[in-house]
């Protein structure tokens, strides 16, 4: 019965991580978009003419055929959020949940964009004044842009100098007319490029469709094998409950005694479900053609789940925790002061920080490993041009992708246990009795 009432509160804590990240990851999707509402001249705030250079082309990706393969666009294209669920090459609807300051909600369906099944996600409608910009929903800052469904001639990227800092800009092309898009509000305080803008996007994302598939995945396997441990009680473990019962073990034994002492029984669901959730997610990004989706290499995602070891290790802190923050018995005053109690301080934040960053750079930088060389194929094939070259550009990066898949599945495994290793830490360290 102990096994049960720990997998139940595994199930509950599932929930109550990926209810908290869906709402920050709804917010904080493409945060390498900048946000360009500062800085603009009177002809940027409405639709107006450019000259049809080179330079400054409207089109669609799916109309223009590249002369060469972009291999830091592909790279950045596939491991980023997006308001379209993609399965290989093929892009399907998700909800969009919208919101514009003294405009109100918007909620429908992304198939409004009427985008193209296969290709980049772009929509080649306006909906409402939304449009949608390589997978990501953006809004038209002109007014007087009309509502309804729109048709697109397509789309602009170019650079500006904005507040003495060049940014990339986009533009929605409409009767020969450039109108300025501004993408959602992000929640990085400009950290990351990000900010505040004119809206809010709450949709269900592709990253956040990936966690809720997990999440459900994993309830279903939790309550099968409580309720196998209720009705075969001392009885050997088999199936789905074998597997399982090893690795809640291992962490039990080795991870949550050790760290938190005596107090490990109320901590272990936490650990486990952190340690189960980060696993799924990390093995369900590497499933080829199966969404891609790089979850676990989402700031959003991480910083949420830093967020929770923060607040934990914030609220079961004790008094001798807290003393050795603040005021550390036996030490010089001024030291204290100036040098020790700042230091303690930061180090609190530090924690979390290298946390999130972890788990983030080290699961992103697998993804973009692998697409790097599967990109030779195009690359040495020059998009099609040269059989040859795509024959030997397979040769090269079909086996060092093989090998960096194997050792991926390894980082999967290796960065969910350190993750909650770091955590029982930090917790042993916040809850652990003064020695006299």
């Amino acid at each position: 019965m102990k096994e049960l009432r720990s997998f139940m509160r595994i199930v509950l804590t599932l929930f109550l991580v990926v209810g908290l990240q869906a709402l920050l990851v709804a917010q904080d999707h493409h945060t390498e978009e900048h946000s360009t509402t500062h800085g603009t001249t009177e002809a940027d705030h409405h639709g107006s003419d450019h000259s049809e250079d080179g330079h400054h082309t409207c089109h669609f990706h799916a109309d223009v055929h590249p002369t060469e393969y972009d291999a830091t666009g592909t790279a950045y294209h596939h491991i980023s959020d997006a308001n379209v669920y993609s399965i290989g090459s093929f892009n399907f609807p998700l909800p969009c949940i919208l919101y514009t300051k003294g405009h109100g909600w918007d909620i429908f369906s992304s198939s409004k964009f009427r985008f193209d099944f296969f290709g980049h996600g772009e929509g080649r409608y306006a909906y409402n004044q939304y449009v949608l910009d390589n997978g990501a929903v953006k809004r038209i800052e002109d007014p007087s842009f009309p509502t309804g469904e729109v048709a697109l001639e397509g789309f602009l990227h170019k650079t500006e100098t904005i507040d003495g800092e060049a940014k990339e800009v986009a533009y929605a092309c409409h009767e020969g007319k450039h109108y300025k898009l501004i993408p959602q509000s992000t929640a990085d305080a400009g950290l990351f490029g990000g900010g505040i803008t004119t809206f809010y996007d709450f949709s269900l994302t592709k990253n956040v469709v990936s966690m809720l598939l997990i999440t459900l995945l994993l309830s279903w396997a939790f309550f099968r094998i409580a309720k196998a441990y209720k009705l075969r009680d001392n009885m050997a473990p088999k199936g789905l409950q074998s597997f399982i019962e090893p690795i809640f073990v291992f962490v039990q034994d080795e991870v949550a005694k050790p760290f938190l002492g005596p107090k490990w029984e109320k901590f272990l669901p936490l650990l486990l479900a952190l340690f189960f959730f980060i696993l799924g997610l990390n093995l369900f990004g590497q499933i080829p053609f199966l969404g891609g989706s790089n979850v676990t290499g989402s700031l959003a995602v991480t910083a949420v789940l830093a967020l929770i070891t923060f607040v934990v290790v914030t609220i079961n802190g004790n008094k001798n925790y807290w003393s050795h923050i603040l005021w550390m018995p036996g030490v010089p005053p001024i030291i204290k002061i100036l040098i020790l109690t700042p230091v303690e301080i930061l180090g609190m934040f530090i924690k979390p920080f290298t946390l999130m960053l972890r788990l983030f750079a080290n699961i992103t930088a697998g993804h973009i490993v692998v697409l790097s060389f599967v990109g030779l194929i195009f690359m040495f094939g020059k998009l099609g041009e040269s059989t040859s070259g795509a024959i030997t550009g397979a040769v090269v990066a079909v086996p060092l992708t093989m090998f960096i898949l194997a050792i991926e599945l390894l980082v999967a495994f290796i960065q969910a246990y350190v993750f909650i290793l770091l955590t029982a830490s930090y917790i042993g360290a916040a809850t652990e009795e003064a020695h006299h």
